[in-house]
């Protein structure tokens, strides 16, 4: 199992970092005792997870007695989060929060904690200064520092805009215009997954049509993983969701699977069964 401990000053971003971590695949806990760590772990490995990781603060400060021994035994990657203290200061000013050590002065708060987490700085295999860097910029240094490719995945979703458009959706695809099997006797049974009814659906005249919405699906898909999203969804509707919106859904899973993780899933292909 790779195990992993994110710490460092309040407000430099671990919140952040662990979102970001979570989407790498890592199972993480807040401020679990360092003696805690190795029970963790084997109760995830007896479970297949294969990532985990520890968020510490200054709020285990009273733990840290057994830190030492944690990190000898266990020996994991120990990353660490700093900033600038008027950089922390101002990051505090903009969500108001308190800071874990809050005894009134926030920059004292500040220098006491960088004293108190200055051994486990000394331990981390990897120091971010965290003080001009975007979320963006942030991912992107943890990932390459793991080794690992941020994933992302597009969600394809078909529906019926009779049954109501879904909330999740980034884009919506209205494929309306093109042929509805409904009203042929032989294809109303079947559903957008029958060989019969994608090729009554997909007919020559109206492979432009298809070919647009596989261009804008592509191009949403592709400006959502520049911008470092691990997901974004595409629904793609008909009346019903239950031939043309399942039959487009597939096609565009199977054209766009080489660019990205596709997931494909039809809401509403049984409820006019």
């Amino acid at each position: 199992m790779r195990f992993l401990v994110l710490s460092g000053l309040s407000g430099a971003g671990k919140t952040t970092a662990k979102g970001f971590l979570e989407d790498l695949g890592y199972f993480m806990v807040d401020n679990l005792p360092p003696r805690l760590w190795g029970g963790l772990l084997e109760e995830l490995a007896g479970r297949g997870v294969e990532r985990a990781g520890v968020v510490l603060d200054a709020r285990a400060l009273a733990f840290f007695g057994d830190l030492e021994r944690a990190l000898d035994e266990l020996k994991p990657t120990v990353v660490y989060l700093e900033a600038r203290p008027e950089v922390l200061l101002r990051r505090y000013n903009l969500t108001r929060r308190l800071h874990p050590l809050g005894a009134g002065n926030l920059l004292k708060e500040i220098g006491k904690e960088r004293e108190a987490l200055a051994p486990l700085r000394a331990r981390a295999h990897l120091v971010l200064d965290t003080s001009e860097l975007s979320p963006r910029a942030l991912k992107e240094a943890l990932t390459r520092f793991l080794g690992e490719e941020a994933g992302f995945t597009l969600r394809l979703l078909s529906f019926g805009f009779k049954w109501g458009p879904p909330q999740e959706a980034d884009l919506v695809l209205d494929v309306r215009p093109l042929p509805n099997p409904h009203y042929d006797p032989g294809l109303k049974p079947k559903t957008g997954l029958d060989p019969e009814v994608r090729a009554y659906i997909f007919r020559e005249e109206h492979e432009p049509y298809y070919r647009a919405l596989l261009s804008v699906a592509g191009l949403a898909a592709e400006g959502a993983r520049r911008e470092g999203r691990a997901f974004y969804t595409v629904a793609v509707g008909c009346t019903g969701g239950r031939h043309r919106s399942v039959a487009v859904a597939e096609r565009l899973a199977e054209e766009l699977s080489g660019r990205f993780r596709v997931e494909v899933s039809h809401r509403d292909v049984e409820k006019e069964a």
